[in-house]
Protein backbone atom coordinates (compact mmCIF):
# COMPACT_ATOMS: atom_id res chain seq x y z
CA UNK A 1 0.00 0.00 0.00
CA UNK A 2 2.81 2.42 0.83
CA UNK A 3 4.49 1.88 -2.55
CA UNK A 4 1.56 3.31 -4.51
CA UNK A 5 1.80 6.92 -3.27
CA UNK A 6 5.56 6.87 -3.87
CA UNK A 7 5.00 5.59 -7.38
CA UNK A 8 2.42 8.28 -7.99
CA UNK A 9 4.89 10.94 -6.96
CA UNK A 10 7.71 9.55 -9.12
CA UNK A 11 7.93 11.20 -12.52
CA UNK A 12 8.77 9.10 -15.58
CA UNK A 13 12.41 9.17 -16.65
CA UNK A 14 11.68 11.04 -19.85
CA UNK A 15 9.85 13.78 -17.93
CA UNK A 16 12.79 14.31 -15.56
CA UNK A 17 15.22 14.32 -18.49
CA UNK A 18 13.07 16.87 -20.36
CA UNK A 19 12.77 19.20 -17.37
CA UNK A 20 16.48 19.01 -16.61
CA UNK A 21 17.32 19.57 -20.26
CA UNK A 22 15.07 22.63 -20.47
CA UNK A 23 16.55 24.10 -17.27
CA UNK A 24 20.14 23.47 -18.37
CA UNK A 25 19.37 24.84 -21.84
CA UNK A 26 17.92 28.09 -20.47
CA UNK A 27 20.80 28.55 -18.03
CA UNK A 28 23.32 27.89 -20.76
CA UNK A 29 21.67 30.19 -23.29
CA UNK A 30 20.83 33.13 -21.04
CA UNK A 31 23.57 32.90 -18.39
CA UNK A 32 26.60 30.83 -19.39
CA UNK A 33 26.87 32.05 -22.98
CA UNK A 34 26.64 35.80 -22.13
CA UNK A 35 29.16 35.39 -19.29
CA UNK A 36 31.56 33.56 -21.61
CA UNK A 37 31.17 36.25 -24.27
CA UNK A 38 31.88 39.04 -21.77
CA UNK A 39 35.06 37.33 -20.61
CA UNK A 40 36.09 36.55 -24.19
CA UNK A 41 35.76 40.17 -25.30
CA UNK A 42 37.32 41.47 -22.08
CA UNK A 43 40.52 39.48 -22.61
CA UNK A 44 40.26 39.08 -26.39
CA UNK A 45 42.87 41.76 -27.15
CA UNK A 46 45.29 40.66 -24.47
CA UNK A 47 46.03 41.32 -20.83
CA UNK A 48 47.69 44.67 -21.57
CA UNK A 49 44.50 46.11 -23.08
CA UNK A 50 42.45 44.76 -20.17
CA UNK A 51 44.82 46.19 -17.56
CA UNK A 52 44.94 49.55 -19.33
CA UNK A 53 41.13 49.79 -19.34
CA UNK A 54 40.95 49.04 -15.61
CA UNK A 55 43.85 51.36 -14.74
CA UNK A 56 42.40 54.26 -16.72
CA UNK A 57 41.83 57.30 -14.50
CA UNK A 58 38.16 57.62 -15.53
CA UNK A 59 37.56 53.93 -14.75
CA UNK A 60 39.19 54.27 -11.34
CA UNK A 61 37.12 57.39 -10.61
CA UNK A 62 33.96 55.46 -11.55
CA UNK A 63 34.96 52.60 -9.26
CA UNK A 64 35.66 54.99 -6.38
CA UNK A 65 32.31 56.74 -6.82
CA UNK A 66 30.45 53.42 -7.02
CA UNK A 67 32.08 52.16 -3.82
CA UNK A 68 31.36 55.49 -2.10
CA UNK A 69 27.68 55.21 -3.02
CA UNK A 70 27.57 51.63 -1.74
CA UNK A 71 29.29 52.59 1.53
CA UNK A 72 26.64 55.27 2.15
CA UNK A 73 23.50 53.62 0.75
CA UNK A 74 23.89 50.14 2.27
CA UNK A 75 24.24 51.29 5.93
CA UNK A 76 21.24 53.60 5.46
CA UNK A 77 19.19 50.68 4.16
CA UNK A 78 20.52 48.49 6.96
CA UNK A 79 19.20 50.89 9.60
CA UNK A 80 15.91 51.37 7.77
CA UNK A 81 15.49 47.63 7.14
CA UNK A 82 16.02 46.75 10.80
CA UNK A 83 13.62 49.45 12.00
CA UNK A 84 10.94 48.63 9.42
CA UNK A 85 11.18 44.87 9.95
CA UNK A 86 11.01 45.28 13.73
CA UNK A 87 7.96 47.54 13.52
CA UNK A 88 6.11 45.34 11.02
CA UNK A 89 6.96 41.99 12.62
CA UNK A 90 6.49 42.96 16.27
CA UNK A 91 3.60 45.45 16.23
CA UNK A 92 0.12 45.77 14.78
CA UNK A 93 -0.72 49.38 13.99
CA UNK A 94 -2.86 51.46 11.68
CA UNK A 95 -1.08 51.91 8.35
CA UNK A 96 0.97 48.71 8.64
CA UNK A 97 -0.24 47.38 5.29
CA UNK A 98 0.44 50.77 3.70
CA UNK A 99 4.02 50.71 5.05
CA UNK A 100 4.57 47.26 3.56
CA UNK A 101 3.27 48.55 0.23
CA UNK A 102 5.66 51.49 0.33
CA UNK A 103 8.58 49.15 1.02
CA UNK A 104 7.68 47.17 -2.10
CA UNK A 105 7.30 50.32 -4.23
CA UNK A 106 10.83 50.28 -5.73
CA UNK A 107 10.15 46.76 -7.02
CA UNK A 108 7.17 48.03 -9.02
CA UNK A 109 8.42 51.43 -10.16
CA UNK A 110 10.82 51.76 -13.06
CA UNK A 111 14.26 53.01 -11.93
CA UNK A 112 14.01 55.77 -14.53
CA UNK A 113 10.79 57.00 -12.93
CA UNK A 114 12.50 56.89 -9.54
CA UNK A 115 15.25 59.09 -10.91
CA UNK A 116 12.71 61.51 -12.34
CA UNK A 117 11.05 61.69 -8.91
CA UNK A 118 14.24 63.10 -7.40
CA UNK A 119 14.65 65.51 -10.29
CA UNK A 120 11.13 66.82 -9.64
CA UNK A 121 11.98 67.23 -5.96
CA UNK A 122 15.55 68.53 -6.01
CA UNK A 123 16.14 69.72 -9.57
CA UNK A 124 16.56 73.38 -10.52
CA UNK A 125 12.83 73.64 -11.29
CA UNK A 126 11.79 71.15 -8.60
CA UNK A 127 9.88 71.58 -5.38
CA UNK A 128 13.00 72.37 -3.35
CA UNK A 129 15.08 73.63 -6.26
CA UNK A 130 14.87 77.36 -5.45
CA UNK A 131 15.80 76.83 -1.79
CA UNK A 132 18.73 74.57 -2.72
CA UNK A 133 20.05 77.09 -5.23
CA UNK A 134 19.71 79.91 -2.72
CA UNK A 135 21.83 77.96 -0.23
CA UNK A 136 24.27 76.70 -2.89
CA UNK A 137 23.40 73.05 -2.31
CA UNK A 138 23.62 70.62 -5.24
CA UNK A 139 21.82 67.30 -5.14
CA UNK A 140 20.85 66.54 -8.73
CA UNK A 141 23.82 66.05 -11.08
CA UNK A 142 26.03 65.48 -8.04
CA UNK A 143 26.99 62.68 -5.67
CA UNK A 144 24.09 63.28 -3.21
CA UNK A 145 21.57 62.67 -5.99
CA UNK A 146 23.29 59.43 -6.97
CA UNK A 147 23.25 58.29 -3.34
CA UNK A 148 19.56 59.18 -2.92
CA UNK A 149 18.53 57.38 -6.12
CA UNK A 150 20.55 54.29 -5.23
CA UNK A 151 19.20 54.24 -1.67
CA UNK A 152 15.61 54.45 -2.95
CA UNK A 153 16.09 51.61 -5.42
CA UNK A 154 17.76 49.32 -2.88
CA UNK A 155 15.91 49.99 0.37
CA UNK A 156 13.45 47.04 0.12
CA UNK A 157 16.13 44.34 0.17
CA UNK A 158 17.13 44.30 3.84
CA UNK A 159 13.59 44.84 5.13
CA UNK A 160 12.11 42.20 2.83
CA UNK A 161 14.65 39.63 3.99
CA UNK A 162 14.11 40.35 7.69
CA UNK A 163 10.31 40.68 7.89
CA UNK A 164 9.44 36.99 7.21
CA UNK A 165 12.33 35.81 9.41
CA UNK A 166 11.24 37.91 12.39
CA UNK A 167 7.56 37.04 11.92
CA UNK A 168 8.35 33.31 11.82
CA UNK A 169 10.52 33.45 14.94
CA UNK A 170 8.05 35.40 17.04
CA UNK A 171 8.81 37.59 20.04
CA UNK A 172 8.75 35.05 22.88
CA UNK A 173 12.48 35.19 23.56
CA UNK A 174 12.58 39.00 23.46
CA UNK A 175 9.70 39.15 25.92
CA UNK A 176 11.43 36.65 28.21
CA UNK A 177 14.61 38.71 28.12
CA UNK A 178 12.70 41.87 29.04
CA UNK A 179 10.99 40.06 31.94
CA UNK A 180 14.40 38.94 33.18
CA UNK A 181 15.53 42.56 33.22
CA UNK A 182 17.48 42.94 30.01
CA UNK A 183 17.77 46.43 28.59
CA UNK A 184 16.67 47.15 25.05
CA UNK A 185 20.26 47.06 23.79
CA UNK A 186 21.00 43.81 25.61
CA UNK A 187 17.89 42.24 24.16
CA UNK A 188 18.81 43.36 20.64
CA UNK A 189 22.46 42.30 20.65
CA UNK A 190 22.14 39.10 22.70
CA UNK A 191 18.76 37.76 21.58
CA UNK A 192 17.39 39.36 18.42
CA UNK A 193 20.55 39.88 16.38
CA UNK A 194 21.85 36.30 16.70
CA UNK A 195 18.49 34.99 15.48
CA UNK A 196 18.33 37.22 12.39
CA UNK A 197 22.02 37.46 11.53
CA UNK A 198 21.89 35.25 8.43
CA UNK A 199 18.83 36.98 7.00
CA UNK A 200 20.44 40.33 7.75
CA UNK A 201 23.69 39.35 6.04
CA UNK A 202 21.78 38.03 3.02
CA UNK A 203 19.82 41.26 2.72
CA UNK A 204 22.99 43.36 2.95
CA UNK A 205 24.64 41.31 0.19
CA UNK A 206 21.63 41.68 -2.12
CA UNK A 207 21.43 45.39 -1.33
CA UNK A 208 25.13 45.87 -2.10
CA UNK A 209 24.93 43.97 -5.38
CA UNK A 210 21.92 46.01 -6.51
CA UNK A 211 23.61 49.27 -5.53
CA UNK A 212 26.75 48.43 -7.48
CA UNK A 213 24.85 47.58 -10.65
CA UNK A 214 22.16 50.30 -10.57
CA UNK A 215 21.92 52.13 -13.89
CA UNK A 216 18.48 53.57 -14.67
CA UNK A 217 17.88 55.85 -11.70
CA UNK A 218 21.52 56.92 -11.51
CA UNK A 219 21.62 57.84 -15.20
CA UNK A 220 18.75 60.30 -14.65
CA UNK A 221 20.21 62.12 -11.63
CA UNK A 222 23.80 62.10 -12.89
CA UNK A 223 25.13 64.43 -15.57
CA UNK A 224 27.51 61.69 -16.76
CA UNK A 225 30.73 63.70 -16.43
CA UNK A 226 33.66 61.35 -16.70
CA UNK A 227 35.82 61.26 -13.66
CA UNK A 228 33.23 63.09 -11.55
CA UNK A 229 29.70 61.70 -11.69
CA UNK A 230 29.98 58.42 -13.59
CA UNK A 231 29.47 55.17 -11.75
CA UNK A 232 30.79 51.93 -13.21
CA UNK A 233 27.60 51.08 -15.19
CA UNK A 234 27.50 54.59 -16.67
CA UNK A 235 31.19 54.42 -17.53
CA UNK A 236 30.61 51.13 -19.34
CA UNK A 237 27.82 52.70 -21.39
CA UNK A 238 30.06 55.63 -22.38
CA UNK A 239 32.84 53.29 -23.49
CA UNK A 240 30.43 51.17 -25.49
CA UNK A 241 28.84 54.19 -27.19
CA UNK A 242 32.32 55.37 -28.17
CA UNK A 243 33.05 51.96 -29.77
CA UNK A 244 35.72 51.15 -27.18
CA UNK A 245 34.43 47.62 -26.96
CA UNK A 246 37.50 46.03 -25.38
CA UNK A 247 37.58 48.61 -22.60
CA UNK A 248 33.80 48.39 -22.11
CA UNK A 249 33.90 44.60 -21.72
CA UNK A 250 36.97 44.83 -19.49
CA UNK A 251 35.17 47.09 -17.04
CA UNK A 252 32.03 44.95 -17.42
CA UNK A 253 34.04 41.97 -16.25
CA UNK A 254 34.54 43.80 -12.94
CA UNK A 255 30.77 43.89 -12.42
CA UNK A 256 30.65 40.24 -13.43
CA UNK A 257 33.27 39.36 -10.81
CA UNK A 258 31.27 41.30 -8.20
CA UNK A 259 28.16 39.34 -9.19
CA UNK A 260 30.01 36.04 -8.87
CA UNK A 261 31.34 37.12 -5.47
CA UNK A 262 27.76 37.88 -4.46
CA UNK A 263 26.66 34.39 -5.49
CA UNK A 264 29.51 32.80 -3.55
CA UNK A 265 28.67 34.86 -0.45
CA UNK A 266 25.01 33.92 -0.84
CA UNK A 267 25.84 30.22 -0.97
CA UNK A 268 28.08 30.51 2.09
CA UNK A 269 25.34 32.28 4.03
CA UNK A 270 22.74 29.69 3.00
CA UNK A 271 25.13 26.93 4.08
CA UNK A 272 25.75 28.57 7.43
CA UNK A 273 22.05 29.26 7.94
CA UNK A 274 21.14 25.59 7.45
CA UNK A 275 23.74 24.34 9.94
CA UNK A 276 22.61 23.37 13.46
CA UNK A 277 22.30 26.30 15.81
CA UNK A 278 25.47 27.41 17.52
CA UNK A 279 26.11 26.68 21.17
CA UNK A 280 25.25 30.27 22.00
CA UNK A 281 21.86 30.00 20.32
CA UNK A 282 21.10 26.80 22.24
CA UNK A 283 21.61 28.48 25.61
CA UNK A 284 18.58 29.51 27.63
CA UNK A 285 17.47 33.08 27.15
CA UNK A 286 18.67 34.13 30.61
CA UNK A 287 22.20 32.93 29.85
CA UNK A 288 22.22 34.33 26.34
CA UNK A 289 21.44 37.87 27.49
CA UNK A 290 24.11 37.44 30.17
CA UNK A 291 21.93 38.51 33.07
CA UNK A 292 22.48 37.56 36.72
CA UNK A 293 19.85 37.97 39.38
CA UNK A 294 21.17 39.83 42.40
CA UNK A 295 19.48 41.00 45.60
CA UNK A 296 17.55 44.12 44.92
CA UNK A 297 17.15 43.70 41.20
CA UNK A 298 18.84 42.59 37.96
CA UNK A 299 22.50 43.32 37.27
CA UNK A 300 23.86 43.52 33.68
Amino acid sequence: MSAQPNAARTEPTWVKALLIGVAVGFVGLFVAVPVALILHHAFGEGWDVFAAAIADEDARAAIRLTLLVVVIAVPLNLVFGLAAAWAIARFRFRGRAFLITLIDLPFAVSPVIAGMLFVLLFGASGVFGAWLQAHDVRIIFATPGIVLATTFITFPFVARELIPVMEAQGADEEEAAMVLGASAWQMFFKVTLPKIRWGLAYGVILCSARAIGEFGAVSVVSNNVRGRSNTVPLHIEDLYNEYQYAAAFAVSSLLLLMALATLVARRLIEHQATRPDSVEDELPVAQRVDIATVPGGIAP
